[in-house]
């Protein structure tokens, strides 16, 4: 009852002022008393803002610096810094396996021996070959300064010394190929020949690789390539390492770009003194793009997007002031911007819904930095 005889008040109201308007105004009669009631309750309702009561009551963040780094994530493969099979020059039978597998060799280092006695043999007798055609030479020279030899005869026997001392080089270099050696520093593999089998030319006695520095080599799309140069830092790890994380370096950026799957090839190294790393690892690398050690950073639930725009509201005399920002990386529970607002600048993080451009704000707690 009592609702109904409110609604016909303002109904009355409504009507004198209507009225009023029509004839009072014209003719400069007072104003209905209803009608003033009502015109002095409207400035107070009008006061309230938003939600009624005066400023709102915000939460605020400082923006703050921090380092944000471009990324580029890609998988590879290990590779051996220096890898090769090793394998016999020569026919032979294996006489001594001088390495056990998975040793370290230097550089030279014997790794098999094959039988070389028949070689020995001839070249001993290559070697006196050689002293005797010297000896005549000597001799031949002697008499030549008396010229009692002719100078043909000294030419015959010149060129015997030159085919004798022939003859023993290359009977020496057939038994240095006879012992197969290390061609540098590095680990050696599985032993595929025992003592005694008969080795033909070709045959692989072992691998070596030197993985004290290894190579991970990844392909990275062609949208980066301005951005991809030797000396940027790569990350890997491996699912076989668990949280560990390998730290190395891009070594050659690929002169060309694959047409097939647009990307372009990049090899990086890496330190590897424990020998962690083993050639042909999968790997998830990721690739250092650019490194922004000033980056503005403010809390993502700031944001108030509309459409593929962002906004923050900064506090500035008191007053939340809507501000459009561009954005950068996402961080976790963080987002970079590039443009929009500054460095130590409070922004609003709770409250963001019952804003509006310029209204009057209350701070009512602000954040501390969070830690990087």
């Amino acid at each position: 009852m009592r609702t109904i005889s409110q609604l016909a008040i303002l109904a009355v109201a409504g009507g004198l002022g209507a009225a009023w308007h029509i004839y009072g105004e014209q003719v400069g009669l007072p104003r209905p008393l209803a009608l003033v009631g009502l015109e002095a309750a409207a400035p107070a309702q009008q006061q309230r803002g938003p939600g009624g009561g005066g400023p709102v009551g915000v939460v605020v963040q400082n923006v703050r610096t921090g380092v944000v780094v471009d990324r580029a994530e890609s998988v590879g493969t290990v590779r051996a810094r220096d890898a090769v099979t090793i394998t016999a020059k020569v026919p032979g039978v294996v006489q001594a396996i001088r390495f056990t597998e998975g040793q370290r060799v230097r550089e030279g280092d014997a790794l098999v021996d094959l039988d070389a006695a028949a070689l020995r043999a001839d070249l001993d007798r290559f070697r006196a070959a050689m002293d005797d055609a010297r000896s005549q030479l000597a001799r031949g020279r002697q008499l030549q300064a008396g010229t009692s030899i002719a100078a043909q005869r000294l030419d015959t026997l010149e060129a015997a010394a030159r085919q004798a001392e022939g003859q023993v080089r290359a009977a020496q270099a057939r038994l240095d190929e006879l012992r197969v050696t290390a061609p540098f520093g590095g680990r050696v593999g599985l032993r595929q020949v025992s003592v005694g089998a008969l080795v033909q030319p070709g045959a692989v006695v072992t691998t070596l690789d030197d993985i004290s520095r290894v190579r991970i080599e990844f392909s990275v799309p062609e949208v980066f390539v301005a951005r991809v140069r030797a000396g940027s830092p790569v990350t890997a790890r491996a699912t076989a390492f668990g949280d560990r994380r390998f730290r190395g370096t891009v070594a050659v950026v690929d002169t060309r770009v694959d047409t097939a799957t647009r990307t372009i090839r990049v090899i990086s190294e890496f330190d590897n003194a424990d020998e962690a790393l083993k050639p042909g690892l999968f790997m998830t690398v990721e690739l250092e793009l650019e490194r922004r050690e000033e980056a503005l950073l403010v809390a993502e639930e700031a944001l108030d997007p509309i459409g593929d725009r962002n906004f923050v509201y900064v506090i500035r005399d008191n007053r939340a002031r809507r501000v459009e920002v561009r954005l950068g990386q996402r961080l976790p529970g963080e987002v970079e911007i590039l443009s929009g607002v500054r460095a130590g600048e409070p922004v609003v993080v709770r409250g963001v819904q019952r804003l509006r451009n310029d209204a009057p704000v209350r701070v009512v707690e602000t954040l501390t930095r969070p830690t990087s």
